[in-house]
């Protein structure tokens, strides 16, 4: 995942100190080059990152609840003890996972597509299974006796012990993707978990059922791109099913409790936080605009705003890069020993203070070469960055130094007041189909994806003071 900060890997020295350790979740006698101690230290350096830089969804209300109820059902886990963390990120992607040590992170995106509190808690209950049954700690187990032949060579060779330190860094716990026998193990969990504080497990089988309808577009939901397809994992919920032995009719579901903490939720991508209209990208938040080359591909995260040429070749990237005046900020990136510097030169951008100067940069695949622009806008300097391969340079430069100038304060009343679409529950006032509703009651989006964030079809029919979920208001970022 792109919002891992910094690595997860022991180094591989620490192999001495492999121990056969017990599963807690499953009992069984499983190699481990990873204490518990260091597990939980993994997870909480991990988690500041993931938190810093994906963005912590702001509403203290939606926060505590899920903090509660996941921290209950870790409670009667397999591992009571650790210090276990649920956060909800501010991201509208259809997600959930789990660090190891037991940090646990949802999306705004996945609640909006629930419809209980039932649903959330068998989703919770598998990310806590992940962590209960040691599945990132197993993954990196493999990962680390894969390297043992690369570790004997790489006594006898300089060269490849000098690339040791990389190898390890490229591997991330948040890259680590679980084999479907794990992905099957934290939904049995899960839907144990669950079954054991109260709720309606029959709700499993909604939950993945909704993840399949998404699936069914153009984006695939990460949290189902790394786990076994939907259709299986429902007749594996079924099987679960006919082997409980209690009656669920009177089971916690807790719908209404669920739809009014998600009422007034953000739905989709937050146009607050920046969205293009065709080749300009808007930031109303912190009230600028600028303009990036016409054909090029672009992509908005929280950490920067960039745009990569056709060819794949050359990268333009704003991000935001303290407060020190422009001079200063780019006198540090200069200084740094593995650039070549040019010259820097102070300038004027559409009224803003600004530092500019070419740089170079050696690489494993060739000389980079770039153009480097600090700008001061409303105490916040920021940093433009253009580069290529050395050859190219010449051939991007003017691009670069037209993006770079069309930097400029956002005046448009509209644009600086642009507000979210958000999750609006009402009550249905007489019985009627969902297509009746919805031409009397009309969304921000399509009637098909108000069928799937409420688990219903188009044609079915709500009864007289029923909740149902419609999207209201907001400019969606890319329209």
């Amino acid at each position: 995942m792109k919002y891992l900060g910094r690595s997860a890997l022991l180094v591989l020295g620490g192999l001495t100190l492999a121990t056969c350790a017990t599963n807690p979740a499953t009992g069984k006698k499983e190699l481990s080059f990873v204490s518990e101690s260091q597990e939980i230290q993994i997870g909480q350096e991990n988690a500041a990152a993931v938190k810093s830089q994906m963005g912590v969804y702001d509403d203290p209300k939606v926060q505590n609840y899920v903090s509660t109820i996941g921290k209950r059902l870790a409670s009667e886990s397999e591992r009571p003890n650790l210090p276990w963390d649920f956060t909800v990120m501010d991201d509208p992607v259809v997600n959930a996972f789990a660090l190891p040590g037991g940090y646990i992170f949802i999306t705004r995106g996945i609640l909006t597509h629930m419809n209980s509190e039932a649903e959330m808690a068998t989703v919770v209950g598998h990310e806590i299974g992940h962590v209960t049954a040691r599945h990132s700690v197993q993954q990196m187990t493999r990962q680390q006796i894969a390297q043992v032949g690369l570790m004997a060579g790489a006594i006898a060779s300089k060269e490849v012990a000098q690339h040791l330190g990389e190898l390890s860094q490229g591997l991330g716990v948040l890259f680590l993707k679980y084999g479907r026998d794990a992905e099957s193990q934290a939904d049995a969990l899960g839907f144990k978990y669950a079954l054991n504080d109260g709720y309606d497990v029959r709700k499993m089988v909604d939950m993945f059922q909704i993840l399949e309808r998404v699936s069914g577009g153009s984006k695939i939901p990460e949290w189902q791109s790394t786990h076994p397809d939907p259709g299986n994992r429902i007749e594996a919920t079924e099987a679960r099913l006919q082997k409980v032995t209690k009656p669920l009719d009177s089971s916690r579901v807790n719908r209404d409790e669920f739809l009014a903490i998600i009422d007034g939720m953000v739905f989709g991508d937050d146009p607050r936080k920046g969205y293009f209209t065709g080749a300009t990208f808007i930031h109303p938040g912190l009230a600028f605009a600028l303009d990036f080359p016409a054909d090029w591909p672009t992509q908005n995260t929280d950490q920067a705003v960039g745009a990569i040429s056709p060819n794949k070749d050359a990268i333009l990237e704003l991000t935001a890069a303290g407060n020190d005046p422009p001079d200063v900020a780019l006198q540090k990136l200069l200084s740094n020993e593995k650039i070549q510097a040019g010259q820097p030169r102070k300038l004027t951008i559409q009224g803003n203070p600004a530092a500019q100067a070419q740089f170079a940069a050696q690489t494993d695949q060739g000389q980079l070469r770039g153009l480097a622009t600090f700008i001061s806008y409303n105490g916040v300097t920021f940093r433009f960055l253009g580069y290529t391969n050395a050859n190219s340079y010449a051939d991007y430069e003017s691009r670069f130094q037209t993006a770079m100038g069309s930097f400029r304060k956002l005046t448009d009343p509209k644009a600086l007041n642009v507000q979210p679409a958000r999750v609006k529950v009402e009550t249905v006032p007489k019985a009627m189909t969902l297509a009746e509703y919805y031409k009397q009651f009309p969304s921000t989006i399509p009637i098909e994806q108000v069928a799937i964030i409420n688990g219903i079809q188009t044609d079915t029919k709500l009864e007289a003071g029923q909740k149902i979920k419609r999207v209201v208001g907001g400019t969606q970022a890319g329209n």
